[in-house]
């Protein structure tokens, strides 16, 4: 009986042992040690990255990765009944609940900058795309210098809202601005006719093209005149999280498991409706997936 005790005791102190080198190394993971929960950011509407499906469960190709760096954790912490908590973001608001410890991790549809650099720290990036618009094909918008003097709506806290501001000043393009607080109603304003195009990174604007009853109604035009990437966002200053993070990304995209779990989220019918994306595997994409790294493109 004292033998049986006496390992018992001393598995136990393995397991605080290795999580307390962990906690050395990341505040994160110390955090998410102490309290036996991992918090996760997740998105309403950034379809086909982070969303609801229609038992309201998270799914989706950025939640996935999420997961996979969940999957992790438990195995550094050596905790495998970690809990995951779930908390809805915004655009607005997704950098300062990361800020203040409410997010531990955000894997969604949020852009790498330089300027958002010095607020949080990035993973390497998980996915790069191009700015366009979705209009009605009615509208007889084809590109951006189409929309001065219109109503152009996008969604409040992100690069486009900055950008269209900027193009306003810089080509005096007199377009009226809204700023709805999701891609949700972003997309409803053009639907309602309120505005006349939604400007958005593009596979965003694919799949709010693909959950429409009629997505023929829709077109998604422009010539991208920037070239962007998504990262999994986390506290700064954190270089042990950042390396257990970088390190799943990195074997996904390198081993063939990140273009194949890109090829069922962006080139086969997807959930709620079962309606394909198809839009194919860029060149640009296929180069990040060889070439894993946490480069910001502005």
């Amino acid at each position: 009986m004292k033998r049986v005790a006496t390992l018992t005791s001393l598995a136990i102190a393995c397991s605080l042992g290795a999580g307390a080198h962990a906690e050395e190394q990341s505040q994160t993971l110390k955090k998410i040690h102490d309290t036996g929960v991992i918090v996760l950011g997740v998105r309403e509407s950034s379809v086909p990255f982070s969303y609801y499906d229609e038992q309201q469960h998270v799914i989706g190709f950025s939640q996935t990765i999420a997961l996979k760096i969940v999957d992790e954790v438990k195995k550094e912490l050596k905790m495998p009944d970690l809990k995951v908590r779930e908390i809805p973001i915004t655009s607005q608001n997704r950098i300062p609940l990361v800020q203040n410890g409410t997010v531990d991790i955000e894997c969604g549809s949020t852009t790498h900058t330089k300027e958002r650099d010095n607020q949080v720290a990035f993973s390497n990036s998980f996915f790069q795309y191009g700015m366009r618009m979705i209009v009605k094909k009615s509208s007889g918008v084809k590109d951006f210098p189409d929309l001065a003097g219109k109503t152009v709506v996008t969604t409040a806290g992100t690069t486009e809202e900055r950008l269209l501001r900027q193009m306003n000043n810089e080509k005096g393009m007199n377009m009226r601005l809204i700023s709805a607080k999701d891609h949700a109603e972003s997309f409803l304003n053009v639907k309602s006719d309120r505005a006349v195009a939604f400007v958005m990174d593009d596979p965003l604007l694919y799949g709010a093209k693909a959950k429409e009853a009629d997505p023929e109604e829709y077109v998604i035009t422009g010539t991208s005149p920037l070239s962007e990437v998504y990262g999994c966002m986390f506290r700064k200053e954190d270089p042990g999280f950042k390396k257990l993070a970088d390190g799943v990304i990195a074997r996904m995209q390198t081993s063939g498991e990140a273009a194949a779990l890109y090829q069922k989220w962006f080139t086969q019918p997807v959930p709620p409706k079962g309606i394909n994306l198809n839009y194919p595997l860029s060149s640009e994409m296929k180069s990040l997936l060889a070439n894993p790294n946490d480069r910001a493109l502005d």
